[in-house]
């Protein structure tokens, strides 16, 4: 799924949605309530420590062969793999 290339300038919107190549900075972790797996206040726990902080420069470096999942993101130095359920609740800029 490709994203509209404008809306990655003009707003928040999920990490989950971006494609490889996509730079930006962490807005704000906005775990979905409704969303299956872990609750939402683990999911933003783990991110947290995980280094996914307001202001943190993200990368995406590369996507999963199948459904593009997972992605692996650079993270202000480090790389992380991350499924796009648990990066739909991370907003970036």
């Amino acid at each position: 799924m490709k994203i509209d290339r404008t809306q990655e300038t003009t707003g928040s919107f999920p990490l989950g949605k971006a494609s490889k190549g996509y730079c930006g900075c962490i807005d704000r972790i906005s775990p979905c309530e409704d969303c299956p797996g872990l609750p939402a206040a683990e999911i933003e726990r783990r991110l947290i420590e995980l280094g996914f902080v307001e202001g943190a420069q993200v990368t995406i470096l590369h996507e999963g062969l199948f459904g593009r999942d997972p992605i692996a993101v650079r993270l202000n130095g480090s790389t992380v793999a991350l499924r796009r359920r648990e990066a739909m609740a991370i907003l970036t800029r």
